[in-house]
């Protein structure tokens, strides 16, 4: 199998890993892989030292400049104009989906905006009810029925 076939097989799996093990990294180190096959299949790399070379400067340098750039837009975060706010504090009066039975006291689990958060309630409350956030106590949503 010719070098080009390999190294742009490795940036596919390399690219596609990012799926498996987010963080933004590995997509980097795929693109550097295609570098290298674009410069073996350019005549540019003849041998697997200079391959070598390629993918690891290419790779370290895109990481380097370009992953703080791509981060939030691979991690979805488009910009900061429109958005509310990072304190849970401006989620008071938000509803919330109960996923397990809760009783007043105890720890249970409710869903809110897609995410699973800890929550206590002041009354009991049934799966799949509806409650809202009164508070929080650090990050555990304080509900009572909607």
């Amino acid at each position: 199998m010719s070098p080009v076939v390999l190294w742009f097989v490795a940036g596919v799996i390399l690219i596609l890993s990012e799926f498996v093990v987010p963080g933004v990294i590995l997509v980097f180190f795929g693109a550097g892989a295609w570098l290298a096959a674009l410069g073996a299949w350019l005549g540019l790399t003849p041998n697997l030292s200079s391959q070598l070379i390629v993918f690891a400067v290419s790779s370290v340098l895109l990481l380097v400049f370009l992953r703080r750039r791509f981060r939030d837009g691979f991690l979805g975060k488009v910009s900061e104009e429109g958005l509310t706010g990072d304190n849970i504090d401006d989620e008071v009066g938000g509803v919330v989906v109960v996923l397990e039975a809760m009783t007043p006291g105890a720890k249970g689990r409710v869903e809110y905006k897609g995410a699973t958060w800890q929550a206590l309630c002041e009354a009991p409350l049934a799966k799949g009810d509806r409650a809202i956030i009164t508070a929080h106590e650090g990050i555990t949503l304080i509900v009572k029925p909607h």
